[in-house]
């Protein structure tokens, strides 16, 4: 089994951490973690998969083990992240890669893909959203929120405060899992994740990246046209119970590509957790399928 490494890059200034594994020789799956985690949610899915592929998994800025600069030093929002995860790609010679995005890694990677399409061998996406069809009731303080600071108005933030708090992160990690698999989550995963959210000055930061979240929508249009002119080979694995990014988001993907392959696990947001097993297996398979085909 090859070992995983936990390495840094300065790009931009800023280090950013990330894990790596497999022979660099094989073909690249580049992971990206959604909110309020980090690297830290691929730490199964990577060893699974290290000897077919060689995998890379960032830390974004502001999470894991990366830097956490202050928001006076750093405009925390997802273009200035998607050009970050491009330097670190870039520094480590990573050309052609496939990518696997989840919750914040969608805004990033979704970019990338657009914007350099000719770098992309497929597409995985877990609670990872590009359609309107994907958002849920849990998005309606966000929204109010997001616009409310855009329109520079008077707003009530503590509906948002309470996401960062250590009920909901533990929810964010139990919600919508089978009685029989919630012993299969393990604790670490939110006091980790709960205790880089309250490192000091980082709810601000947190509330920032909250905030530019509503503007990804505005590059939705690009994605979908993406999707139509290149065809990328999709796979959307995905929690049926999932109250954050919903299973609509999943199934919209037919929309645009009408051969993406789509499966809905009875799990919720964090479906690695609980479905690691059947999730390598099937993305081993589209994996091969797709990267033959490339």
């Amino acid at each position: 089994m090859s070992s995983v490494r936990y390495r840094t890059a300065v790009v931009d200034g800023h280090t950013l951490a990330y894990r790596e594994t497999g022979d660099p020789a094989r073909p690249t799956l580049v992971l990206l973690h959604g909110f309020p985690t980090s690297s830290h949610m691929f730490r199964g899915l990577i060893r699974e998969l290290a000897d077919e592929y060689h995998l890379i998994a960032p830390d974004h800025l502001g999470f894991g083990a990366s830097d956490a600069p202050e928001r006076e030093r750093f405009r925390y929002g997802f273009e200035p992240l998607t050009q970050l995860t491009l330097g670190l790609l870039d520094q480590l010679g990573v050309d052609r890669f496939a990518l696997y995005v989840q919750d914040y890694g969608a805004p990033i990677g979704f970019r990338i893909a657009t914007r350099h399409p000719e770098r992309i061998t497929a597409i995985i996406t877990q609670s990872g959203n590009a359609y309107a069809e994907g958002f849920t009731p849990f998005w309606e303080p966000l929204v109010a929120y997001a616009k409310a600071r855009a329109a520079g108005e008077e707003h009530d933030d503590g509906a948002v405060r309470a996401l960062l708090t250590m009920d909901a992160t533990h929810w964010q990690y139990t919600h919508g899992v089978p009685a029989d698999r919630l012993d299969r989550v393990a604790p670490d995963t939110w006091v980790l994740d709960q205790a880089r959210l309250d490192r000091p000055g980082n709810v601000e930061v947190q509330l920032d990246l909250f905030a530019d979240y509503l503007f990804n929508l505005d590059e939705y249009p690009n994605f979908h046209e993406y999707f139509r002119a290149h065809r990328p080979p999709l796979l959307a694995v995905w929690g049926r119970n999932d109250e954050i990014f919903g299973p609509d988001g999943a199934t919209a993907f037919g929309r645009d590509l009408p051969d993406a392959e789509v499966h809905l696990l009875d799990a919720g947001h964090f479906a690695l957790e609980t479905h690691l097993e059947e999730m390598a297996g099937l993305i081993r398979p589209f994996l091969r399928s797709a990267l033959a085909a490339a």
